[in-house]
């Protein structure tokens, strides 16, 4: 299903084109027809054609996709960024976009997701998967965040009614670039359940094995029988690909360069770029998934048993994927009981041994963040650890501990007590100390230590430094233009000061703080595990002040980089440490779950893709050591408790791989560190 929006070998749409600086955009003859040729300059630099509507918008209200019909023209292949706007959106996420990657002299269909505003109360699908299920008004907190028919939250959303301008550009031009652009089309059909629909006959709508039962896709189970063959079929494949020949036990180079060999892992530059050296001194990349346990599919069935097609009674085998919360029944865990199924009672074990076949195979070599330790304490491919701690945090801020509260450095240091096994573990290449931190834009969060409540120790400080830099109240106030009448009062104030005369001194403040949780959390991590890795928070929008003071402390800086080239990771300029990308993922919707995850692709091929195309920008920056896939598996249809259910996994909840993904990463994977190295 589509709708042709703009079509180049009609019309030029003079009034509608507009190009950027050093790009020219003319209509051309291609083939047997016409198109708009839109040409980079030499000398390289981005360069875009913004496609205006041509009566200022179009209503694509009941359209689940924009797409572009183009070519590269060009000598090499291209990157290829499309982004969709539209009035009435928030300005500052007011986009749909995608990119991919078009080889040269190919054609390609570019398809952008369109992503809406959040539903509201005269929405049937709104009030239907509303409060503690849904996500009427857009709350990311409760429910699915992707609903059946095509709806997905995202903060990057338009609305579709008032689509104004689709955008063409080449993000990595380097000058000679030609793209040529055919039609501009609506595709697909958002098509969610009516109300009729929702109100008899929709649920319930997750079968039996945790699957969406209004849709078929390839590879999606029926039966037992199906998982069976899924087994065997696999099991055949992994014995036709036991991983790269050149990797040591670890899954560094063996066929590399030596380098010194301590027994650990470590940090190092070799050949003007950061690696991480395995333990037998051996080149390491780190590649692998977040995520990995047998238990990746769980969902709440409370209050929500009508959704569920099939669940276990009580006191049958299946019933051991049950899960309790205050004494009643919770959850459910689809994953745990497919593999049961497919394994039988030993299925745990095999189900373990399992994992680490893959991994090799797929040619990953790291168990990344939030592992389950019956999986990594196997000790058969390097792990990271998840250090997370329960402490008072900065009132106001999302998610920023305090380090100045005495009970902040105890509970880091409680919290890695409790994975003690990997102190002295060869096989465990480090730590991460919390996750996606509040760090928020340059200084924000100390102006919210200024307006605490007096008993927030990291204000106290903040009065401390203050009064030490002053000496008396006056002359603070004179600074700031405030009216304090002593310490005490500033101290009781439960207002901010005016930013911009306070500016330097909570700047120093905030790098203050920053350094202080960044030295506590080192410090435990080293008492603990001295040869152990500080792998930082996975540092999610990057504030520069915060990453430059982590740099310093961290031995590898953590960034959870969702985008869909590396090469567009905002790191602070001059840094030179290593750094792991912690989380990263595509998704698309033509299989499994309901919501694509925040990099959506159209479809598996796609994925494939884009997952080759990411992984070599990863493998090709000077100072990224490793690379983490978010996740393991896919989330389930019906969300984990915070209402996440995309299809972002390298399994399906059936624990069938995605054929196209393991493709795309052994491609990739088996001759990493030879790319590298390679300077590619």
């Amino acid at each position: 299903m589509s709708d042709v929006l703009l079509d180049f070998a009609e019309d030029f749409y003079a009034t509608s084109v507009v190009a950027s600086s050093g790009v020219t955009a003319s209509q051309a003859s291609a083939g047997q027809g016409r198109v708009l040729r839109v040409e980079v300059a030499s000398g390289g630099g981005p360069g875009s054609v913004t496609l205006k509507a041509p009566e200022g918008g179009w209503d694509l209200s009941d359209r689940l996709y924009v797409a572009v019909d183009l070519r590269n023209a060009g000598p090499e292949e291209t990157m290829v960024h499309l982004e969709v706007n539209s009035q009435g959106a928030d300005a500052w996420s007011n986009r749909n976009e995608v990119m991919t990657v078009v080889p040269a002299g190919e054609s390609k269909t570019v398809k952008a997701l369109i992503v809406r505003l959040p539903l509201g109360d005269d929405s049937a699908l709104g009030r239907y998967f509303a409060g503690p299920t849904g996500v009427i008004g857009g709350d990311y907190s409760s429910g699915m965040l992707g609903l059946p028919g095509g709806f997905t939250w995202h903060w990057y959303r338009i609305d579709p009614s008032q689509v104004t301008q689709v955008v063409v550009s080449v993000p990595f031009a380097k000058g000679g670039e030609a793209i040529e652009i055919a039609r501009v089309l609506s595709m697909g059909r958002y098509d969610p359940p009516t109300e009729k629909e929702l109100e008899s006959g929709f649920a319930p709508f997750v079968d039996g094995f945790g699957q969406y039962r209004h849709r078929e896709w390839p590879g999606k189970v029926h039966s037992v029988e199906d998982l069976v063959r899924a087994r065997e079929a696999e099991e055949a494949d992994l014995a036709a690909h036991p991983g790269p020949k050149e990797w040591n036990q670890y899954g560094g180079w063996a066929g590399g360069p030596q380098l010194e060999a301590t027994g650990r892992f470590r940090a190092a530059k070799h050949g003007g770029k950061w690696w991480l050296v395995d333990p037998e001194g051996r080149l390491f990349w780190s590649h692998g998934p977040d995520c990995i346990s047998l238990d990746w599919a769980s969902t709440r069935i409370k209050g929500r048993e009508h959704y569920f097609a099939e669940l276990p009674e009580e006191g049958s085998p299946l019933s051991e994927c049950y899960s309790t919360r205050d004494g009643e029944r919770y959850g459910y865990s689809f994953a745990g009981a497919n593999l049961r199924r497919k394994h039988g009672k030993e299925w745990r074990t095999i189900s373990i041994d399992r994992i680490h076949e893959r991994l090799r195979s797929w040619g990953m070599n790291t168990v990344a963040n939030w592992p389950s330790p019956e999986v990594y304490l196997r000790r058969r491919t390097p792990y990271a650890v998840d250090i997370h701690y329960e402490s008072r945090s900065i009132e106001g801020t999302k998610k920023l501990p305090d380090p100045f509260d005495d009970g902040f450095r105890e509970a880091v240091r409680a919290s890695i007590a409790q994975r003690h096994e990997s102190a002295d573990d060869p096989w465990c290449i480090g730590y991460f100390v919390d996750n996606e931190l509040g760090w928020g834009q340059d200084i924000e969060a100390a102006p919210l230590v200024a307006k605490a409540p007096p008993d927030q120790p990291a204000k106290q400080e903040l009065v401390r430094e203050l009064r030490e830099k002053y000496g008396t109240i006056a002359a603070l106030n004179a600074a700031w233009g405030t009216g304090h009448g002593s310490w005490e009062t500033l101290l009781e104030c439960r207002e901010g000061p005016d930013a911009q005369k306070a500016h330097d001194d909570l700047a120093a403040f905030y790098e203050g703080m920053a350094e202080e949780y960044f030295r506590v959390c080192r410090e435990e991590v080293k008492a603990a595990s001295p040869e152990g890795l500080y792998l930082g928070c996975r540092m999610h929008q990057i504030n520069p002040r915060a990453a430059r003071v982590a740099a310093r402390y961290c031995d590898v800086l953590s960034i959870n980089c969702y985008r869909y080239d590396v090469r567009t990771m905002p790191l602070p300029e001059g840094l030179d440490v290593p750094v792991i990308i912690g989380e990263w993922h595509f998704g698309a919707l033509d299989r499994g779950p309901l919501h694509p995850g925040l990099r959506n692709v159209p479809d598996q091929c796609e994925r494939a893709v884009l997952y080759k195309s990411y992984l070599r920008s990863a493998l090709s920056h000077p100072l990224v050591v490793g690379a983490h896939w978010f996740q393991y598996g896919d989330q389930a249809t019906t969300g984990r408790d915070d209402g996440e259910n995309c299809q972002v996994g390298f399994i399906d909840v059936c624990d069938t791989p995605y054929g196209e993904t393991v493709e795309a990463c052994r491609e990739v994977g088996y001759a990493m560190c030879e790319y590298r190295l390679g300077g590619s």
